[in-house]
């Protein structure tokens, strides 16, 4: 199969540091390869992939202070690729609405997977004026605030089996990774550590957008002793730091669509305590690979449990359910219902 996958252009594919769907659309690229698909990666130049990278642009977005206006780099890759439509089977998007009016008005199969929250006005605005066009969630939380989309399966993140696994070191810390954002709840994190008696890590990204943030609310509460902060970390670094935690803390306060450092964190086997929200029910289990608990109070409860979890069976469960292969072969069969139903009418015209 020809299959062309565009990825948002804020970061290289796989990401340097912290990334979520530009680490996803690696993950699926480099599966459907390794199956015998011809994939053609659409990404910045600075991408590392085992496809053929069709550079949109020489490094990523984030990486270049000379851009002013970003968009406009979206719209002439999504003109650059719809020239070359009819090279595909079929065009997998992982960019938002960007390119919707544009391809869904060529003869090649088309889908968008949609990583972000969907809870605002102009979101519901924006893709209900195109609900016809097939979508992928990745999670059925994520469906909730536009129900009525062309949603044509939920296909939850996986990553290669091996990129993380556990390590032999011993448990010492509680582990916060990601990135510093109201919605991500780090302040929370500090005080459950804090109550708990316990070391808080935080690898963590400090966006400019969030520096005010930062600086107002959470830079006094890192300067209590139990916190430790070190930054952005690579997937290099993240077996060591996972596995040396006794759970990772996700104490999130928004709808979160996925939240891809709970499967990083099962496949080091390390348990995650996570608060109810978004997606968080559909990815753990409770008492299995940790505990889905609903405020502080009960976070700090929760912790006196973890010794009752087995970290292989945190492992295990990763393996069973949120492996690359499953990811890509969840997509294939969704690329091969989209190409069986546009060839379909071509077959009946010929038919009558």
């Amino acid at each position: 199969m020809r299959i062309a996958q565009i990825s948002p252009l804020f970061e290289a594919v796989p990401p340097k540091l912290y990334g979520g769907t530009e680490r996803v659309v690696s993950s699926l690229t480099e599966e459907l390869v390794a199956m015998g698909h011809e994939v053609t990666l659409f990404a910045s130049g600075d991408s590392v992939t085992a496809a053929k990278l069709a550079a949109m642009r020489e490094q990523a977005l984030r990486l270049d202070p000379s851009v002013k206006d970003w968009v406009a780099h979206y719209m002439k890759m999504v003109e650059q690729i719809a020239q070359r439509a009819d090279e595909f089977d079929v065009i997998h998007s992982h960019i938002d609405y960007f390119p919707l009016g544009l391809l869904d008005r060529q003869h090649t199969p088309f889908l968008t997977t949609l990583h972000g929250r969907l809870d605002l006005p102009e979101f519901k605005m924006i893709y209900e004026t195109y609900g016809h066009t097939p979508f992928v969630s990745i999670s059925d939380h994520q469906r909730l605030p536009i129900p009525r989309l062309n949603w044509v399966r939920t296909v939850l993140h996986g990553m290669p089996k091996d990129r993380l696994t556990p390590q032999d070191v011993e448990q010492k810390y509680f582990a916060f990774l990601g990135r510093v954002s109201p919605e991500k709840g780090l302040d929370k994190a500090i005080r459950i550590a804090a109550r708990a008696g316990v070391k808080l890590k935080v690898a963590a990204k400090i966006d400019v957008a969030d520096r005010a943030y930062y600086e107002r609310e959470i830079a006094p509460l890192m300067a209590q002793g139990h916190v430790e902060y070190i930054g952005e970390i690579n997937d290099d670094q993240k077996p060591e730091f996972l596995s040396g935690a006794h759970a990772l803390l996700f104490p999130i306060d928004w709808p979160e669509p996925f939240g891809l450092v709970m499967i990083e964190a099962m496949a080091c086997g390390t348990p995650v305590i996570a608060f109810r929200r978004g997606s968080v029910p559909e990815v753990m289990e409770d008492g299995l690979t940790g505990f889905i608990v609903e405020n502080e109070d009960e976070a700090v409860a929760a912790i006196g449990r973890i010794p009752s979890l087995d970290r292989g069976k945190v492992r295990a469960r990763f393996e069973q359910r949120f492996t690359a292969r499953r990811m890509a072969e969840d997509y294939v069969s969704v690329y091969e219902e989209l190409i069986a139903a546009r060839r379909a009418p071509r077959l009946r015209a010929i038919g009558d």
